[in-house]
């Protein structure tokens, strides 16, 4: 209800200069009772219609100059709003003086007519009582001046939002809570109390007057003081239950917040700080997800709590490197927008089973991909995921019968860490185990299951994936000065007792009997063969498993699922509403 006449006070032409009469009519009516009460105007005379006659000359004009300003206010403070456009910064900041602005006027206009009033009652009667009189018309005058502030602070509170929208976080000392709760105790407790001395303390009128009058006067003291204090308390509670709504819904990661700002006060002030603070949370979160989209987002969150030294570390890490076979073919023949489209599914397949089994796809170059299982995060057991994850993509690739890749893993010590200066950084690994896996890589293209493995991996990992993988053949790999052990995967049909035959390349026809295929050695047990390299026996097995470097772990039922510090983040991170 209250709204709806606020609604209506904003839009009719006349609605301010209403809202200004009407308080201050209110005013003037519980003086004027309380001296009727009092029998005030029974001591008047013969001549009393003279008198107040004479009197109400004052009030009168008052009452329109009242009009008069109010309507020249509604065209001044609300020109913007009939002409349904946004407001000026000045239209908005004189929107805001606008409570004080007219009480300070009201005052203006009622203490001339106290002085007038209290001297004409002096002069042509007889009642000796004159600082009583004068007395109950300035406690009214404060009175009126009081409602009325409140009143226009109401009226004003659904241009609020607009005003901030232009303005931005701001607020005017008027419309405090501090000021507000002031002149909500003047008119609620303050004043009528005053009136009900002034009334008691009148030599002048009967005991039976004066207690009417008092009892009229503490049921509006009651009356007013009730309506005043629920509405200040539903201006401040309303508003902090919006705002602790909000901030809720924010510490649960939902920044699509917004508070509409209906206050001139602190509390304005604070509901834009909880839309300024969604805002930034949720610009903070788009610049994780893009910087996340670009390094990965391992690389980001490392980056965002690790500030911008340069910083890194020595640790044992797997590494898989993905490339496409006769990519310089597939371009020159293709569409520039055809073969993206073709290495983005590709890639997005990389993605997806390198971030799965809790690896990270440290660099896309061009139509290869470098993906790190170790690193920045440390993991159990690397290399168990990394033959997962070499495993998923061969797989998935093949089935979408697009392009023809080599896959190759490799597993030892890099440096893992930041490289580049204090305005550019970079998140990479170098060592051999990466030039190992580009180079393993070269080899798998003409190798029938597309992936070769060095012995490495296959020592550290878990004994159910060991029995995915058999012995291919000793390589040596350029710049290598021995042959490396490479090994490839076992198709499933074998380890279930029906071998099914080798596949030539990416025509996938069965290879000759004499060609070379997986070894008929599948047990993981076997011994590697006399080239194969013993880098993890010689460097990690007699060094415990820390936070910075990972190695071999014991072969028990929980290490076959390793649990990695990513998962168990997200595990924490994920929370139910």
């Amino acid at each position: 209800m209250i709204a709806k006449l606020v609604v209506w006070a904003l839009k009719a032409h006349w609605g301010l200069s209403a809202v200004v009469i009407t308080a201050n009519l209110s005013g003037l009516a519980v003086i004027v009772t309380g001296l009727w009460l009092s029998g005030f105007f029974g001591r008047l005379g013969e001549d009393w219609m003279r008198t107040m006659a004479l009197v109400a000359i004052y009030p009168a004009v008052g009452l329109l100059a009242g009009v008069g300003l109010a309507m020249r206010d509604r065209g001044r403070y609300f020109g913007w709003l009939d002409q349904t456009r946004k407001p000026t910064v000045e239209e908005a900041r004189r929107l805001l003086r606008l409570p004080i602005g007219i009480t300070v006027r009201a005052l203006a206009l009622w203490i001339p007519g106290v002085i007038i009033v209290s001297a004409t009652f002096t002069h042509l009667t007889e009642i000796d009582t004159p600082g009583v009189t004068a007395s109950l018309f300035t406690l009214g005058a404060l009175q009126s001046a009081a409602v009325t502030f409140l009143i226009v602070d109401r009226l004003i509170r659904p241009t609020i939002p607009v005003v901030s929208a232009v303005l931005g976080g701001t607020m005017h000392w008027s419309s405090s809570v501090l000021v507000r709760v002031v002149v909500t105790w003047g008119v609620a407790g303050a004043m009528p109390l005053a009136m009900l001395i002034v009334v008691l303390a009148d030599p002048a009128a009967a005991a039976s007057d004066r207690i009417r009058t008092a009892i009229y006067l503490s049921a509006v003291g009651i009356g007013v003081g009730a309506l005043a204090t629920a509405i200040l308390a539903r201006a401040v509670a309303s508003p902090m239950r919006t705002l602790r709504l909000a901030l809720d819904l924010i510490s649960r990661g939902e920044t699509n917040v917004r508070v509409p700002v209906g206050s001139s006060s602190e509390i304005g002030r604070l509901e834009h700080s909880v839309n300024e603070l969604a805002a930034n949370l949720r610009e903070r979160e788009r610049m994780r997800d893009v910087f996340g989209r670009h390094v990965g987002a391992q690389v980001a969150e490392r980056a965002l709590t690790g500030g911008m030294d340069l910083t890194g570390d020595v640790r044992v890490v797997s590494a898989l490197f993905v490339d496409v076979t006769g990519s310089v073919a597939l371009s020159t023949g293709l569409p520039p927008q055809e073969f993206v489209a073709k290495l983005n599914r590709l890639l997005s397949i990389v993605v997806a089973a390198t971030e799965e089994n809790d690896g990270l796809v440290n660099k896309f170059e061009g139509d290869a991909a470098l993906c790190i299982f170790g690193a920045p995060i440390a993991l159990r057991d690397n290399a168990t995921p990394a033959l997962r994850a070499a495993r998923r993509i061969r797989d998935e690739v093949t089935a979408s019968g697009e392009l023809d890749i080599g896959i190759g893993v490799a597993r030892g010590q890099v440096f893992a860490g930041d490289v580049g200066t204090d305005t550019r950084l970079e998140f990479t690994v170098i060592g051999d185990a990466v030039n190992e896996a580009a180079r393993l890589t070269a080899e798998a293209k003409d190798v029938p299951r597309r992936i070769l493995v060095s012995g490495a991996v296959i020592e550290a990992a878990a004994p159910q994936e060991r029995e995915q993988w058999a012995h291919y053949d000793n390589i040596l790999l350029r710049g290598m000065q021995e042959p490396t052990a490479c090994w490839t995967d076992i198709e499933q049909a074998a380890t279930q007792g029906d071998p099914a035959p080798a596949l030539d390349g990416a025509n996938h026809r069965p290879l000759p009997a004499d060609s070379p295929g997986p070894a008929a050695e599948t047990s993981a047990d076997r011994p590697l063969p006399a080239g194969a390299p013993n880098s993890i026996t010689e460097t990690s097995d007699d060094r415990p498993l820390s936070a910075d470097a990972t190695g071999p772990v014991a072969d028990t039922a929980d290490d076959q699922s390793p649990v990695s510090a990513i998962a168990e983040i997200r595990s924490t991170a994920s929370e139910s509403d």
